[in-house]
């Protein structure tokens, strides 16, 4: 029936005492936001330095690195479930101060570890206040923009991902030529009192008014899945051996614990995720995509900062600065892929995206010792814009196919596919690198006495650390040959990356919408507000 002229217009879904600030909250978001991604890209930077005996570093075995790696992101995957479901019943605002908290407490002792041992403790410490972070950033964001503003706001959330990136590298690279390794962590606690501050003035609580229960058995399924897979993958890399009995063992544990979290979430009454969301083709599509690209990116990244500074000889100073260009196209782009969305449609923007990100990854194939900086530049910014373009829109598409009041499980769904792929992209690329180094250099370790062969074949810097005590003689052909066969082993592990990025070119090509998915839920003015939203 139609609506009398003259009848007051619907009610809008969000208070306007909080609709006026909610730039200003975006604002507060994205810098929180900025905080756990910021960490991660000054570790990338950092790795060779803390690969380095002490006192420069703690002599972090290649390993070792990944576990700093990875005891954050597998931890942060394992509790975002939890973390998402924990928003949605106490308040968003609630769990993203407590989780802000934890992550500066982690960060100031991680500072301060005295082994590797240590910061993979420290570093798990602040993958758990992170894991209710992230979650909270994007549900608090869903809650206090109406509809039709969501993918803006979005694009703009993606978009301090790319300024992290910038940022990070830089600040990394600043703090290591001044101060000791521990500054690129201590460097969190101040920009974690600002955000505690920002956050308590300016961010509206709000919560699912019939919130789930939480599932703390699918939670420690999954962890053990995961812990159990990625150990075995690592540990097959450094033995150069997946047929050993103890990696087999792992990853045969990993998937079969897996396997008994999906069989457990499907039967549960109080599921940590809701296996019926992947019922939606948009949705399945959009988390396979954030999976599948942050696999290929992350360990491209990895093996990178390597690149540039063993190989190519660039402090972490200026391996920071090579990043720029992505991080640039991701912050010129991301906000403005909606644009092009609206135009073309999610499925054509996320395919062209994800084979923007297949060729800068293949080209690292073409890269040898001496590849001029301005190519490195450009591959880099292809990269970023390809990341820009994929993004915003598989995000929008996983929020926008889920009811509002489950904005924190959908946040939650969202960023878990994103760290479990890159987790183990690190996991399975590093194992594929270490293995292909290992081949390459064994045969010119003659020179190495006998004790110190198995160490100087693990990797790069430790191949270099050996050929220095050598001397200039022995050494130099050593080094120059540890160049080589890491070249080499970079080559294979950039193609496996690209055929990965390639997949997901695949996926979202096939299931996509070919248009922005309509709406799910009822319209806005139809329905009483389904959540309380309080400053």
């Amino acid at each position: 029936m139609p609506i009398p002229s003259g009848a007051p217009a619907a009610a809008p879904r969000v208070p306007e005492a909080i609709h006026r600030r909610r730039w200003w909250i975006l604002a507060v978001l994205m810098f929180s936001l900025l905080i756990v991604v910021l960490d991660n890209s000054i570790l990338n930077v950092a790795v060779k330095t803390i690969a380095s005996p002490a006192p420069t570093g703690i002599g972090a075995t290649q390993s070792e690195l990944e576990w700093a790696i990875n005891s954050y992101t597998l931890v942060f995957a394992g509790l975002l479930f939890t973390a998402g479901l924990l928003g949605d019943r106490i308040g968003r605002k609630k769990v993203l101060l407590a989780g802000i908290l934890v992550f500066g407490l982690g960060s100031a002792l991680a500072a301060f570890s005295a082994s590797p041992g240590e910061l993979i403790t420290w570093r798990a410490l602040m993958g758990f206040g992170a894991a209710f972070v992230m979650p909270a950033t994007l549900a608090v964001l869903v809650n206090v923009f109406e509809r039709d503003e969501q993918p803006k706001a979005i694009g703009i959330w993606a978009g301090s991902v790319g300024l992290g990136i910038a940022i990070g590298p830089i600040t990394g690279g600043l703090l290591l030529e001044h101060f000791w390794w521990g500054s690129i962590f201590l460097v969190n606690v101040p920009v974690v009192v600002i955000a505690l501050i920002a956050m308590a003035v300016l961010v509206p609580d709000s919560r699912d008014p019939k919130p789930g229960k939480v599932d703390p058995l699918g939670v420690a399924l999954s962890i053990v899945g995961l812990v159990l897979l990625v150990y075995g993958i690592i540990r097959g890399g450094e033995l150069a051996d997946f047929t050993d009995a103890t990696v087999l063992l792992a990853i045969a544990g990993g998937l079969l614990v897996l396997a008994g979290f999906v069989w457990h979430e499907k039967r549960s009454s109080h599921p940590a995720i809701d296996i019926t969301y992947f019922r939606k083709p948009a949705f399945s599509a959009a988390v396979a995509a954030i999976a599948l690209v942050f696999f290929a990116l992350m360990g491209v990244t990895f093996f990178s900062a390597f690149y540039l500074q063993s190989v190519r000889g660039y402090t972490a100073l200026e391996s920071g600065l090579l990043i720029v260009p992505l991080a640039a196209a991701q912050m010129i782009f991301a906000p403005r892929a909606r644009l092009v969305v609206d135009r073309f449609g999610a499925r054509a923007v996320c395919t062209v995206g994800m084979l923007l990100v297949a060729a800068g990854l293949a080209s690292f194939a073409l890269f040898d010792a001496g590849t001029p900086v301005w190519v490195m530049c450009l591959v880099f910014f292809v990269q970023g814009t390809g990341m820009a373009h994929i993004m915003p829109p598989v995000t929008v598409a996983v929020m926008q196919a889920l009811p509002r009041e489950k904005a924190g499980s959908g946040s939650a769904i969202n960023n878990t596919f994103r760290q479990v792929g890159g987790a183990l992209g690190i996991a399975v690329l590093g194992s594929v690198l270490s293995t292909v180094y290992r081949g390459d250099i064994e045969g010119h370790l003659g020179a190495v006495p006998a004790g110190a062969r198995d160490v100087a074949g693990e990797s790069i810097e430790a191949t270099l650390g050996v050929a220095e005590k050598l001397g200039p003689v022995a050494g130099k052909p050593l080094a120059a040959a540890a160049n080589d066969a890491f070249i080499s082993a970079m080559h294979v592990t950039a193609l496996g990356s690209a055929a990965v990025a390639l997949i997901g070119a695949v996926v979202v090509g096939l299931f996509l919408p070919g248009r922005p998915p309509a709406t799910t839920e009822a319209p806005e003015e139809a329905r009483p507000p389904a959540e309380q939203l309080s400053r």
